[in-house]
């Protein structure tokens, strides 16, 4: 499928990966419906993307939860622009603690935003492209839905369904002879977005973004590229591959450095966090913004450096390993 032209409806889209994506899609021109909590922060989106080629953008403030409301973003859609080619579900809450210190409230709400959000969207996306018999959803997920992480239960498990949600709609498309429908899974690895700064905290730790970090303009690129080669799983980020590849010959290695990882790199031991919800029930004010502040962009040389000393110390440890088995 060509990428230009497109109509491309994204989840998520007031900050992030997902405002990313919006911008990415309408520098291609192609017609984006920009959907999420926060109006304010979609009209703000919204003028971005139109300065690029005249792009046109609908905002269609949504929470993913509601069912009802997500079927109206589709019904909107057609309704303005006669289709859907592409749908990006990338609407994503997060929540850190200790298992049994973690409010279930917050719990199922990470996953009525991250699993249910994603069921909504792929029910109201694929309605409309079996009718049209054509289409790409998108589903965002992450590289903890392969590698989990201490303190991170209900994100990891939100980002392992996604993979399953992904992979069982992909089978039923196969039965069907859907051969024009096409479903992909992203997995970025650490993205500088707000998302660590929004999250529901418990763990009397500030979150910090596990280096290295890369941009989220990085994952856009990917998710537009999708459009025009679609894959099955796409890993963002050579991090996150490299881990991935060891996890599946070590899978009991690369568990126990994750666990120690997150310990020393995610959880700061410096500064004190209070205990709070973040955006989990009510969403940020102000008018969002793609990029978090960890310095995905600014630091990439470092962050090349730093990956391609770490994947090459991996490389020989699995060498390593191969031959004394």
């Amino acid at each position: 499928m060509r990428v230009r032209d497109s109509v491309v409806v994204i989840t998520g889209a007031s900050s992030g990966i997902g405002r990313a994506t919006a911008v990415a899609f309408a520098r291609k021109g192609c017609p984006v419906v920009l959907a999420a909590r926060r109006a304010e922060a979609l009209e703000a989106v919204r003028r971005e993307c139109e300065r690029h080629r005249g792009a046109e953008a609908l905002v269609v403030p949504t929470d993913v939860t509601d069912a009802a409301a997500v079927d109206d973003l589709a019904r909107r859609t057609v309704q303005r622009f006669g289709r859907i080619d592409v749908w990006v579900n990338s609407a994503a809450v997060t929540l850190f603690g200790p298992f049994e210190e973690v409010p279930l409230a917050d719990f199922r709400r990470v996953m009525d935003v991250n699993v249910m959000g994603y069921v909504h969207g792929a029910r109201a996306a694929l309605r409309t492209m079996r009718e049209q018999g054509s289409g790409t959803l998108i589903n965002v997920s992450s590289v903890v839905g392969v590698l989990s992480q201490p303190y991170a239960h209900a994100y990891g498990m939100s980002k392992y369904a996604i993979r399953a949600l992904s992979a069982s709609l992909r089978q039923e498309l196969l039965l069907d002879r859907a051969d024009n429908i096409h479903v992909c899974t992203v997995l970025p690895a650490t993205i500088d977005t707000p998302l660590f700064e929004h999250a529901a905290n418990y763990t009397g730790r500030k979150i910090l973004p596990m280096p290295p970090v890369y941009s989220p303009e990085r994952v856009a690129c990917a998710i537009t590229d999708l459009v025009r080669v679609p894959r099955r799983e796409v890993v963002v980020g050579p991090m996150g591959r490299s881990l991935i590849l060891q996890s599946r010959v070590m899978p009991g290695v690369v568990e126990r450095m994750m666990a120690r990882h997150v310990d020393k790199k995610h959880l700061s031991h410096k500064e004190p966090a209070p205990a709070g919800q973040g955006n989990l029930h009510v969403p940020a004010p102000g008018q969002g913004a793609a990029h978090g502040g960890w310095g995905g962009r600014r630091r990439t040389a470092m962050r090349r450096l730093t990956a391609a000393a770490v994947l090459a110390g991996a490389a020989a440890g699995v060498a390593r390993w191969a031959r004394g088995t």
